[in-house]
């Protein structure tokens, strides 16, 4: 190459090449754009996702009612959404404004463990609907809440611990081979976090079949009962089994691509590849509010009175338990 060229790959942030080369878009046009459009949208991502997140954080935070453990685990759900939206846009912004290897560092670090964050409070929801449905009598109970606050424990302790590790040297930019799809993140590293998706995968899957089972069992129960299966409690339970499907279908389809590409991917493999399976994982942050908080009856409530005054502060209403959400 002419010593005199200039360097395509200065626009391109670390954590987005492959080896080393930036994303081809156009073979037919000799300079490159200024901006790479996949960042662009991972940046646009990443302000709605914190926008969406920062308002069910605010809501459950500022209302008293909501601290039930199903809304505590939202609420964790939606803080580590929230920081990975914040980190989607700061990693945009600081990789076009001085970009250099110790940042994309903590740029990716930070994002590693708001996602694995994401990723284990959606776990923490779906272990408290288990236990709402198979302990219903003493949920509602001073254990539940602090079970709920162990299982936030473990699930940002072991996060920031994953974050930490590129920081800390499980890198690689001392061995450049040894990179994965997502530079500055080692192989062995990428690999360990998508065998951890897969079984936090597995056992939510787990976890919502026997969920199923059951509401599917007391649908029968009822009408035995009755001796007859009524209407309402046939579209009840066609409610709630599509529900369960919405929700693992959501987060398979989220990560499930990304998850499995880092798995067989390559850091030779163009970046595109890592580009057009890490934005439809993102979504999965998008989506999360409106499944688990905007559906929630109480926090539409509280929104009615955040926007609108439509309820007086001094109504009072049940809180429910995760198995009626």
């Amino acid at each position: 190459m002419n010593g005199s060229a200039p360097d395509n790959h200065t626009l391109e942030p670390p954590w987005a090449r492959a080896n080393g080369s930036a994303l081809p878009l156009s073979a037919a046009r000799p300079d490159p754009l200024p901006v790479n459009p996949w960042d662009v949208m991972l940046c646009l991502s990443g302000a709605v996702i914190a926008c969406e997140n920062a308002l069910v954080v605010a809501i459950i935070f500022y209302t008293p009612s909501l601290r039930a453990p199903t809304f505590v685990l939202i609420g964790s759900l939606a803080t580590a959404d929230l920081l990975a939206g914040v980190g989607l846009i700061l990693n945009f912004a600081v990789q076009h404004v001085s970009p250099s290897d110790t940042v994309s560092l903590v740029t990716v670090g930070f994002l590693v463990a708001s996602f694995a964050a994401s990723v284990s409070s959606l776990l923490a929801i779906t272990v408290d609907r288990y236990f709402s449905l198979y302990h219903a009598l003493t949920y509602f109970s001073e254990k539940t809440l602090q079970c709920a606050h162990l299982m936030l424990a473990g699930t940002w302790g072991v996060s920031v611990c994953l974050g930490l590790l590129p920081v800390l040297g499980w890198n690689c930019l001392a061995e450049p081979s040894s990179c994965s799809i997502v530079r500055p993140l080692a192989r062995k590293h990428v690999t360990l976090l998508a065998a951890a998706f897969l079984v936090v995968f597995a056992l939510m899957l787990s976890l919502y079949v026997q969920i199923c089972k059951v509401v599917c069992r007391h649908a029968h129960q009822i009408a035995l009962q009755r001796h007859f299966f009524s209407p309402p409690h046939l579209v009840a339970t066609k409610k709630g089994v599509s529900t369960l499907a919405i929700i693992l279908g959501t987060f398979g389809a989220s990560w499930l691509p990304f998850a499995i590409y880092c798995l067989v991917g390559e850091r030779e493999y163009p970046p595109v590849y890592t580009y057009a399976t890490l934005l439809p994982a993102t979504y999965n942050s998008m989506i999360n509010p409106i499944i688990y908080a905007y559906r929630n009856a109480e926090i539409q409530r509280a929104l009615a009175v955040l926007f609108c005054g439509c309820f007086q502060a001094g109504a009072g209403y049940r809180s429910r338990s995760p198995s009626e959400v």
